[in-house]
């Protein structure tokens, strides 16, 4: 691990010795700074997500650390003793430092299959309705004739739409808790 001070991480983050750095950070298992001001947290942070191209995440959990949160590509604020500032920017809040292992894991994995299927859905029932449309102009000659009636569109997209993000939302979940928890590899897939 590397272990940066903040009066250090001031000389490092010139552009002269940018490089160098991140050659040297790529190479740790861990790099912490501390006695960082909140402009070097967020400096720091844009850095790593411009010139090595990582998804960043910001954990913080006082009003030093929202330039940092929002800076980065998730941002997660921890509500506490400091108050709400880093929460109110953050992406995520939790109460505590230690349930930052269940969001990611289960909840993080869990958003990702949600999210996966919602698109697929949608597209599927967008391709069915306008397929559907596209047929039937063969039989009306292609005027533009409507073949339902507006009501039936407004209940069918509010059927159609409302019910399976409520469904997935409610009940999916491909893998439980438990096992998402004990094997942190299935987070990578």
């Amino acid at each position: 691990g590397l272990v940066i001070e903040g009066r250090t991480l001031e000389h490092v983050l010139h552009d002269s010795l940018q490089n160098i750095f991140l050659e040297l950070t790529e190479k740790c298992r861990a790099v912490v700074c501390c006695q960082a001001t909140p402009l070097q947290k967020s400096v720091l942070v844009k850095l790593v997500r411009s010139k090595l191209k990582a998804m960043t995440l910001a954990i913080g959990d006082g009003a030093n650390d929202v330039g940092m949160i929002q800076v980065a590509d998730i941002g997660v604020g921890i509500s506490g003793q400091e108050g709400m500032q880093a929460v109110m920017a953050s992406d995520f809040a939790i109460s505590q430092f230690r349930h930052l292992r269940k969001l990611l894991l289960v909840h993080g994995h869990w958003c990702y299959t949600r999210l996966t299927n919602m698109v697929l859905y949608y597209f599927y029932k967008n391709v069915a309705y306008v397929n559907l449309l596209f047929w039937y102009q063969f039989f009306c000659g292609f005027s533009g004739t409507s073949m339902t009636d507006y009501w039936i569109l407004i209940l069918f997209n509010l059927l159609f739409t409302s019910v399976p993000p409520i469904i997935y939302g409610v009940v999916d979940k491909d893998v439980s808790a438990e096992i998402l928890m004990e094997f942190p590899q299935l987070y990578k897939m």
